[in-house]
């Protein structure tokens, strides 16, 4: 029971005179949170009001709520409450000692700290944040206890305060703000109804803003996933983002071991307006917003995710540095990983034709988070899907190397380019081979983290050789020809070689089981991809040639071969050497690597060649 008083005046015990100059403009980044500090603080009265009615029996029945008024006459703003309330003794305790001294302390500890945004939390300073916006503070107050006396304490933005008895019929507690001038925003309901949307939505206890009740008491991750229907999941992912489309997926986290989580996250579907470079999950600490960018949660691979995470272990203003150096948070990062591996397994398996779309919106993301992280990759390695140019569209890579052991074993042709590459896709279309399409930014790099995975395993992009497959091997197709006994082969070799002389330039001859490709450019695998990432990593240095080393593949089951054969015979050389700088031309413009100089010699020779026919 406290101690009766009429009236008191006194100063609060402190020695550093300018707290509230710095409570009000340094302690705070952002000023609406005085709302959500002083809503917070109510829900608080009636959470401890409930473990009371619980402990001793109070058989209290009444509705709880918090209550919101504005009074624009007046210039006053009230956050009230129906619950445990103070007494005198109290309210001296908790606000002019605990908080005033845990201010002091904070401005001595930290006044030269470079991160001051949203640690007040941690000192007990969350009601005093009133007067960044209020030039006086009420506090009207009655305990739930028999017999107690109501209590009324004003302060107004200076270390005097008054505290005095009152008549006061309902328990609870009265938070009074008398605005500021340059405040009177937080008179417009709008704007008041708009804070209450953003830091307290979700709050346990009924808030009401002039008699109607403004947020959701009951939020869906709080109940079990077994009770929640699809439908709902969607409408909740509308609530927090309105303007969207429907998430691809979703994951309900209910952890209480090794630590509290709840939260739903949902992996949107990702548009050219979508940021993937910030973090999008809302964080709540029981149930109350404390921030809408706290990427040092999320796995760096799945930034895109959205949604809500309740931690409420963690603290309500929690700093970023916080979060950087807290091993809490690492174990909720790797929870958030493994559930989505899980999710990712299951959509694969329990429809892989509806997961193909999912998959052309998250496939970087998860190739990512391969690279990143060992045990994201042993979960879903062997769901990952590969767009191919067999019967089936779709495929996994186990799948596509079984098909192909016999003809290829451990090796996996692919394209990065289809319409560049099309010549060599038709011809191994042509011989029932199967190439994956791998076009991705992120596959040249996806691509050496799978051989560094698995060692006998290979890519081959379908330019960089002619698979045997191809290849036409009877042996009484080696025609020998001319006085010096030549090949045809080798005799083709020569005079596409005389005439060519590129630098860097090698020819092949072979015969191909298709003869509608009279030559082929070839980039040795290794070669090519070394250069190619030089040129990533190379800014501002001179880029490397990828065709400074090439073969030029010539066919010689071709028509177009045997002609230049035939006119080379005829001693025609002029048309001849046509033919072949027009072969070397079409077979370097399927890379889109021909030159200026070549490709006014190219569109030249084409108009004599046409009228040749």
């Amino acid at each position: 029971m406290s101690k009766k008083v009429k009236k008191e005046e006194g100063q609060i015990s402190i020695h550093t005179e300018n707290i509230f100059p710095i409570i009000k403009k340094w302690l705070y980044s952002d000023k609406d949170i005085f709302l959500r500090e002083l809503v917070s603080n109510a829900v608080d009265a009636i959470h401890k009001l409930q473990n009371v009615n619980l402990l001793e029996g109070l058989q209290l029945s009444d509705e709880y709520q918090v209550t919101i008024h504005i009074d624009k006459d007046a210039g006053t703003l009230s956050v009230s409450d129906n619950g445990i309330g103070m007494t005198a003794d109290e309210v001296r305790k908790y606000i002019n000692q605990v908080a005033f001294s845990s201010a002091e302390d904070f401005v001595e500890k930290f006044k030269d700290l470079e991160d001051k945004n949203q640690i007040i939390g941690h000192f007990g300073l969350g009601f005093y944040s009133s007067f960044m916006v209020a030039e006086t503070v009420e506090i009207r107050t009655l305990s739930y206890q028999k017999e107690a006396q109501g209590v009324h304490w004003i302060c107004e933005g200076t270390t005097s305060y008054s505290i005095e008895e009152i008549s006061k019929d309902q328990r609870g507690t009265e938070v009074i703000l008398h605005l500021n001038d340059d405040e009177k925003e937080f008179l417009d309901p709008v704007k008041v109804r708009e804070l209450i949307k953003k830091y307290c939505n979700f709050l346990p206890v009924s808030i009401c803003l002039e008699g109607e009740e403004v947020n959701d008491k009951n939020p869906l991750w709080t109940k079990a996933s077994t009770e929640i229907s699809e439908d709902e999941y969607k409408e909740f992912y509308r609530k927090l983002y309105p303007m969207s489309d429907d998430p691809l997926f979703w994951i309900h986290l209910n952890i209480d071991y090794p630590f509290n989580l709840k939260g739903i996250l949902y992996f949107p579907r990702l548009t050219n307006e979508f940021d993937v470079s910030r973090s999008h999950i809302n964080l709540f600490c029981n149930q109350v917003f404390v921030s809408d960018s706290t990427p040092e949660l999320i796995p760096e691979f799945l930034t895109p995710l959205q949604g809500a995470l309740d931690a409420p272990d963690l603290p309500l203003n929690v700093s970023r540095s916080y979060l950087q150096n807290e091993p809490q948070v690492r174990k909720i990062r790797e929870v958030i990983s493994g559930r989505v591996a899980a999710k990712i397994v299951d959509l694969a398996k329990k429809d892989p034709d509806a997961f193909v779309p999912i998959w052309e919106d998250i496939h970087s993301f998860v190739k990512y988070g391969m690279m990143r992280e060992d045990k994201f990759y042993d979960k879903v390695k062997d769901q990952v899907i590969y767009r191919s140019t067999g019967e089936k569209r779709y495929t996994t890579l186990p799948d596509y190397l079984e098909r192909g052991k016999e003809q290829h074993e451990n090796k996996v042709y692919y394209a990065n380019d289809e319409g560049a590459q099309a010549t060599y896709l038709r011809l191994f279309k042509s011989q029932d081979l199967e190439a994956l399409i791998l076009d991705a930014m992120i596959d040249n790099h996806f691509i050496q983290f799978l051989e560094s995975k698995n060692k006998d395993l290979k890519f081959e992009r379908v330019d960089s050789d002619i698979t045997e497959n191809l290849l036409e091997h009877d042996a009484s197709k080696k025609i020998v020809t001319g006085e010096d006994n030549q090949t045809k082969e080798e005799k083709i070799e020569k005079i596409f070689k005389d005439h060519l002389d590129i630098k860097g330039l090698h020819i092949r001859v072979e015969t191909l089981k298709d003869e509608s490709v009279p030559g082929m450019i070839l980039l040795n695998e290794q070669q090519r991809r070394f250069k190619e990432m030089t040129r990533m990593m190379g800014q501002g240095k001179e880029m490397p040639d990828l065709f400074a080393d090439h073969t030029l593949m010539v066919n010689t089951a071709s028509p177009a071969i045997a002609k230049v054969l035939a006119l080379v015979d005829d001693n025609n050389s002029e048309t001849a050497n046509m033919l072949i700088d027009q072969i070397y031309d079409l077979a370097m413009l399927s890379h889109q690597a021909i030159s200026k100089e070549r490709m006014a010699g190219f569109m030249e020779r084409s108009g004599k060649l046409l009228g040749m026919i």
